[in-house]
This record gives structure tokens, C-alpha cells and sequence, in this order.
């Protein structure tokens, strides 16, 4: 069949008895386009299972000779399957036929609004290959599995096939793992209880991560892993696991606690989230027989995706959650990043009264900014009268407002309002149309239940809804986003992760601010927005600057972490004090910095110790680097074709910041020195 007619055909399902089972090859390898990574499918005695890794180039013998490859494995022999209330689907499995020619090639061009890349171009080789049981003969259903194969990248699915009368069935399971070689080590973060921590509010995927630790390491609460994980292979390199795709028609996941062979699995929610509402499995309808396999998001399950390499460098830059998903829905508007102030960070719930929302929306005005962040408690203190007049205030100023809602419609006891205005069609759409006819551009919902499918239902409800209204969506104490940012365009960013608000909560947290900082570019920002709530100035974290923790990071850290930091709405720590307060340099870079980005570079770094990376914006480049290590960091970095000329760094100490000219040698490098807790940023 000619790849023209395979991408046309329609797929007819025969009656099961009637199908020939054909003979699978023993291995099925899939290579990249550009060869150097590869994927192994092999079915063994009715499991099937995959491996994949790296091909490293090995100098030939003889002079002129094409170069031999030398396999370089990462992930180990590996478990796939699903289980369902109809059957296992994991085992006693018979290969029917593969959907597509060998290693066939496609590739996808899309624009991505928000995100570490604007203009995108995805290439890919692809297998597709179909199985059955005795289990699900009985049924007359078929289980095709999908892999995609990208440069360093690799993307599995699954979708289910009717043939007889079930139409419909329920994913209780998937035997999906990741087998590891055990002497890897671990950058990952447990997965808490559920309907525990504050108001009942967990889990939020805000836990502490391990560092370099054994991949055997049980997790804290026992339940295993949020996503994104990242593991360390020695010198082998590095490889990052993640999933993407997850919308109403499935629910989240997470990674197992390790098998003493080094087996993850995929692990889905508890019973207790979501306040103990709602499967813990996913509701399918299986898919209709006449789609072709390439209509990627009819009734497939969301892909689990793997990245690796022999440094970070394919980890930071990936593309992969967003290059196999689809966008769900037009844009209402043509939706921009925002900068936003933000009072509740520093000056905290006293701040949500009318008057210091007028000093927060002059600071936007001042700084340029698009917008101002009106945090919880206002429907208590401000009210909708006088809401409305903040929002004529911020037209007459040019500074559009941000909401914050509390999510809750019974899933947690958290007090903050505005509530019951988002948890259900009727009453959210009606708080919309309020929201639209104030100018507010985008909404912060907080305080989610969980990752079960009625969770993700809700999610989605939220950003389809919220679009029909022209407004933007940030969640917070949330799940982490899986390939939002292109399947919903008018989605922002996701905390989910262990945010600044917790350096006003704890000195603990101060001591290790650049550590973590060091490790998000590395784990949680690679596979999505995150609104972390960043840049603080103030060296004590409080209204009264004689009161609060006391940071321990440079201003030049700080303003580092604008650039490190990926999200396209970032409300930023900034307070009226700043103004005259810091430098006027430091004032001047957070007017002009950008929340969007058309290209992600990474140069150096080791999860929490270090990181230097560079951004794109338009035609100008940022490069920033923070140093989280005990000792001074000494680079030497190549700058040619950056067209940088600026540079904010730490002097003698980290207690002051200054703005010089970049002078680079006569091969075009600079060398610099990152302190302590301090950074640098060239622009």
C-alpha cells in the first residue's frame, strides 16, 4: 500500500474469527529521522514489551568509511498493555497487523502562542500496530498501539477498537512501565495522600523532591511519582518521563514506586481525591473502525512520553508534549502573555482591600505592565461593587485584571472566595459574562481535587467555557498541565510545584530558594508552563520591611528567574517599594521583559546546582544563569550570534547588583563569575 493510500484508507473491521493472525517479527526496531534513536516492540510469549535508547556514532576503521553505530539502551525491557473492566489487555496478546509501512516518516509544522519555542517543526517516524486476546475476541475488540519516534524523543498510545457491540468500556489500569537500569539515580517528587495538608486541599503536586537518589528510594507517602520525572543514567546520559494529551476523556497519572528491577508503572488516582468522588479508572468509547490511526486525538488514550540523551540538553529544549497532541478549539481572541503585579504574595491577605489594590494597579501602570492579579477574599472584601470600580480603574489606567476563584464545588474546605462561581456550566458562564464586561483578562482558579477524569473534566470545563468569554485561565494547587498549551489556546499556566508563596511561609525554604531554582528547568518547566509567582526584590518577605524571612538570593538571581522561569502569564513579586527602592537598572529589565518566547536554548547546568539558558524574544536574546552551589561558578560563554550587550550581575558579594556593558574577547566569549546564591543575566 502507497503511504498516499495508507493516510486515506478506511480501516474496516472484520469479523474476529474471520482475521488471519499474522507472525510479528520477533523485534520491531523504529529509528528516528535522523537515525540516532531507536525503539524496540518485541512480543513474547503473549506480553508485549519496548526498549529504547541512543545510537552513538563510532569512528569507522577506515578512512572515508560511513560511521558505525554502537546501540546505547536507556530504557529497558518495559511492560505495555492496558486493563479494563472487559479484560487484560496486557497479556496472552496475538499481533493482527501493523497500520502502517516500515518507519513511516511525518512531520508537523504548528505555531505554539506560549511555551520555551514559537515556531515548531516535528519529525517523526511511526509504527502502528494492532493485537487482540482471547478475551477480547469474545468481544470482537482490537487494541492498537501507537509509537512515535522523534530526534530524542519517544511517544506511546493505545486505542481500542469496536467491532461487535460494546462501545464503551472503562480503563481500570495500564500495564505501561519504564524499566530502569537500577543503579540510575532519581530527580522526582512523591505524590501525596489525598484530601490532606491545608483545608484538605492536597494532593497539588507541591511535595519536596529527591536528589539524586536511588531509583529504588520508596516514596515518601507511598504512592509513587508526580510527572515529570527525571533520572540520571551516570554517564550514559540523562532521561525524562512525563505524559501528555490528557483531557476529559482520561484522567491523570502518575509513575509507581520502583520494583527492586527498577520498574515504574503507570499509576492512576486514588480513591480518596476529589473528596472520594468520581473512578479512579478513565471512561472510554472505543474508537470507530473507519478512523484512520493518524486522527491522533479521536479516542486515544494520552501518551506517555519519554526523552533522553547523553546530556541535558534534549530534556530542557523538548517539544515533544505539545508535538503529538492536537488543539481542541478555535481562540476566541488572540490571547498575549501577561505581566502582572501581585499584592497577595508579599503583603498577603490584609492586601485585598480596595485601596491596595489601587497602589498594585498603579504599579502595573508604571512598570508598563499588562496586569494586576486581585487575589482571594475579595468577594468578602472588596465586593462586586466595588469590584467593578477596580476594573473601570484599571481601563482609565491600561492595566487589565486578573480574578482569582476558589474551584470549590465539594472537594475541599478551603474558605477563600470567591467560591461556588466555577464548579459548575450555569453559574460559571454567568460569572464569565461579568468577567468580559469588566475587561478582565484571565481568571486564577485554585484548590483542585486530584487527577481523576471527573477532575480533568472539570479543568477543561473551565478553559472551553472561559474561552467563549475571550478570558485566560491559570490554575493553581493543580495538577501540572499535559500538552494544555496548545489543546486549550486560551490556557496560561499551572503552579504545581512548590512556589514562592512558601518563601513568605518558611526561612526554611528561603535557605534552599536557589536550590530550587537550579532544578525546575531541569524537571518541572520542561513539559509546561509553571506560574511560580517569582522575582522577589525585597529582602524581607513582608508588608513592613523590618518584619518577615529574609531572602538569601541576589537581586541578580531574581531577575535571572523572569528568564528561567517559563510561563506567559508570570505575576511577579514585585511591590511599590521596589520602585524606589532597588537600582533603577533592576526597575527598567522588569519592564521590558518578556513572558514569550519564539526559541529556548539550554548551555550548562546539573539539576540544583546550577543552570545558564537562553531565551529568545522577537529578535533579542536573554541569557541567564543562577549558581545554587557553595562556590563561586566560573563560565566562559560563547555569545556570538546573541547580540547581547548588557550584563546584571552580583559585585564583590550578592548584596548588590550591577548593570555593565558586555565586553566579549576576540573570539567572541565572555567569562564570568556567578557567586553564591546570585546570578547573571546578559541581554
Amino acid at each position: 500500500m502507497s503511504k498516499q493510500n495508507l493516510f486515506n484508507a478506511k480501516w474496516v473491521l472484520l469479523p474476529m474469527l474471520l482475521l488471519p493472525l499474522c507472525m510479528m517479527a520477533k523485534k520491531e526496531r523504529i529509528l528516528s529521522p535522523d537515525g540516532l534513536t531507536y525503539l524496540d516492540v518485541k512480543l513474547e510469549d503473549g506480553r508485549l514489551t519496548y526498549s529504547a535508547g541512543y545510537r552513538q556514532l563510532v569512528k569507522a576503521k577506515k578512512k572515508g568509511a560511513v560511521p558505525d553505530t554502537l546501540d546505547v539502551p536507556m530504557l529497558l525491557d518495559s511492560p505495555l498493555g492496558l486493563y479494563t473492566n472487559v479484560g487484560d489487555l496486557s497479556k496472552d496478546l496475538e499481533y493482527i497487523r501493523q497500520e502502517t509501512p516500515e518507519n513511516i516518516s511525518h512531520k508537523t509544522e504548528y505555531r505554539l502562542r506560549q511555551g520555551k519555542q514559537s515556531e515548531i517543526s516535528a519529525e517523526e517516524n511511526s509504527l502502528v500496530l494492532v493485537f487482540t486476546n482471547p478475551e477480547a475476541k469474545k468481544r470482537k475488540l482490537m487494541m492498537m498501539v501507537a509509537f512515535r519516534v522523534f530526534n530524542n524523543n519517544i511517544a506511546y498510545s493505545y486505542r481500542l477498537l469496536q467491532g461487535g457491540e460494546t462501545t464503551a468500556i472503562v480503563v481500570t489500569g495500564e500495564a505501561s512501565g519504564f524499566r530502569l537500569p537500577t543503579d540510575a539515580t532519581a530527580f522526582i517528587c512523591p505524590q501525596s495522600d489525598p484530601m490532606v495538608g491545608w483545608m484538605q486541599t492536597k494532593p497539588s503536586y507541591e511535595e519536596g523532591y529527591i536528589w539524586d537518589e536511588p531509583i529504588t528510594k520508596r516514596s515518601q507517602y507511598g504512592h509513587g511519582w508526580t510527572f515529570p520525572c527525571l533520572f540520571h543514567e551516570g554517564d550514559k546520559g540523562w532521561l525524562l518521563i512525563s505524559e501528555t494529551g490528557v483531557s476529559s476523556n482520561y484522567c491523570g497519572s502518575h509513575l509507581s514506586d520502583a520494583t527492586s528491577d527498577g520498574l515504574f508503572t503507570i499509576a492512576f488516582p486514588m480513591e480518596g481525591e476529589n473528596n472520594g468522588f468520581g473512578s479512579t479508572g478513565a471512561q472510554l468509547g472505543l474508537a470507530d473502525c473507519n478512523i484512520s490511526p493518524y486522527d491522533w486525538m479521536t479516542q486515544w488514550t494520552p501518551y506517555r512520553t519519554i526523552t533522553f540523551g547523553p546530556t541535558l540538553k534534549p530534556i530542557v529544549e523538548t517539544t515533544i508534549t505539545w508535538d503529538v497532541v492536537e488543539q481542541l478549539y478555535e481562540p476566541s481572541i488572540d490571547y498575549k502573555g501577561s505581566r502582572n503585579t501581585w499584592s497577595w504574595i508579599i503583603w498577603q491577605d490584609a492586601s485585598i482591600n480596595y485601596d491596595d489594590q489601587v497602589k498594585y494597579i498603579d504599579l502595573a501602570a508604571s512598570l508598563g505592565w499588562e496586569g494586576c492579579l486581585i487575589d482571594g477574599g475579595w468577594y468578602e472584601n472588596i465586593g462586586r461593587t466595588g469590584m467593578e470600580k477596580l476594573f473601570a480603574y484599571c481601563k482609565e489606567k491600561g492595566v487589565r485584571p486578573w480574578v482569582w476563584y476558589n474551584s470549590n464545588g465539594g472537594w475541599n474546605n478551603a474558605p477563600q472566595s470567591a467560591r461556588q462561581c466555577m464548579h459548575n456550566s450555569i453559574v460559571r458562564k454567568k460569572e464569565m459574562k461579568w468577567l468580559r464586561d469588566g475587561g478582565v483578562a484571565g481568571i486564577k482558579v485554585d484548590f483542585f481535587g486530584g487527577d481523576k477524569q471527573e477532575t480533568m473534566r472539570l479543568y477543561e470545563a473551565i478553559l472551553s467555557d472561559a474561552n467563549d468569554f475571550g478570558i485566560q485561565v491559570i490554575f493553581h494547587g493543580c495538577t501540572m498541565p499535559r500538552g494544555w498549551e496548545k489543546m486549550y489556546p486560551n490556557y496560561c499556566s499551572s503552579e504545581a510545584v512548590l512556589a514562592s508563596e512558601n518563601l513568605y511561609f518558611s526561612q526554611g525554604f528561603c535557605e534552599m530558594e536557589a536550590r530550587h531554582a537550579c532544578l525546575h528547568p531541569f524537571v518541572r518547566n520542561t513539559t509546561g508552563s509553571m506560574e511560580y509567582g517569582g522575582t522577589v526584590l525585597q529582602k524581607r518577605l513582608h508588608k513592613d520591611p523590618d518584619k518577615g524571612n529574609t531572602r538569601r538570593t541576589s537581586d541578580a538571581f531574581e531577575l535571572a528567574t523572569a528568564i528561567v522561569f517559563q510561563s506567559s502569564g508570570q505575576n511577579f513579586a514585585l511591590t511599590p517599594r521596589n520602585l524606589t527602592e532597588q537600582p533603577q537598572f533592576e526597575i527598567d529589565f522588569m519592564k521590558q521583559v518578556p513572558t514569550t518566547w519564539d526559541e529556548t536554548c539550554f548551555i550548562d547546568g546539573y539539576p540544583g546546582k546550577y543552570v545558564v539558558l537562553a531565551r529568545r524574544h522577537a529578535g533579542q536574546w536573554y541569557i541567564a544563569a543562577l549558581n545554587a552551589q557553595k562556590e563561586p561558578l566560573t563560565l566562559s560563554l560563547d555569545i556570538k550570534g546573541y547580540n547581547v550587550k548588557s550584563l546584571i550581575t552580583d559585585e564583590a558579594d550578592i548584596t548588590n547588583t550591577v548593570s555593565l556593558p558586555l565586553k566579549a574577547d576576540k573570539k567572541g566569549n565572555v567569562k564570568l563569575t556567578v557567586l553564591p546564591n546570585g546570578g547573571a543575566v546578559l541581554f
